[in-house]
């Protein structure tokens, strides 16, 4: 299908370039979402007679974007989940929870804003872009951890994951020292136990005089 660009489309082209697509990513996101309009003799003729409002509209919202962008881009968000000794994650953090948590920070951003090819499943920190406006994008980071104070570490440039090895490392050695106290203290236990029982036996049969 031919369509003529409202805005401009990352990957596809600028505001007023007609231009070939697939017929379901026409219907189902370029139509929808008024970035685009079927390329029909009417459409064409329509679009050229609103091009200097469709312009300045489009200025505006880059003004507006840009401004927004200049105290979001490389800000850090931090997401708190469970995961498993290794940093894999139960679950994921996906696109959803990003626009969420950005926007609980006073920024208003979408779903379809944040830029994630895969979902995150693993504790770290993530660079992600967030789509501001078609000619406005920034870059901010997401913090996944499993407290404020691992996230903190993780800013910090810490590997939590490796201190969590180290934790368990130190752990099992002091649980090994432990136990072989503990076999100590068994031992000479029982080489009380058999000293006295033979003190006793030998009281028993020491002879009288």
């Amino acid at each position: 299908m031919e369509v003529v660009l409202l805005e401009r489309v990352e990957k596809l082209g600028q505001m007023g370039d007609v231009v070939s697509v697939k017929d379901g990513f026409a219907r189902n996101f370029l139509l929808p979402q008024n970035k685009a309009l079927r390329a029909t003799k009417n459409n064409l003729a329509r679009f050229e007679q609103d091009r200097a409002q469709l312009e300045a509209r489009n200025l505006e919202r880059r003004g507006e974007a840009e401004k927004v962008g200049e105290k979001l881009d490389n800000e850090q968000f931090v997401i708190l989940r469970q995961a498993g000794e290794s940093g894999q994650l139960y679950g994921s953090v996906s696109s959803r929870d990003i626009a969420v948590i950005v926007s609980e920070n006073g920024f208003s951003v979408e779903k379809g804003q944040v830029t994630l090819d895969r979902p995150i499943k693993t504790l770290g920190l993530f660079p992600v872009r967030v789509s501001l406006h078609p000619e406005v994008t920034v870059s901010v980071t997401v913090n996944v951890a499993r407290s404020e104070e691992e996230a903190e570490r993780q800013a910090r440039g810490e590997d939590v994951t490796a201190s969590i090895a180290d934790d368990d490392e130190v752990d099992a050695e002091a649980l090994f020292e432990t136990e072989e106290l503990a076999q100590e203290a068994l031992g000479t236990a029982q080489d009380e136990e058999t000293s006295a029982d033979a003190n006793e036996t030998g009281d028993e049969t020491k002879p009288l005089e």
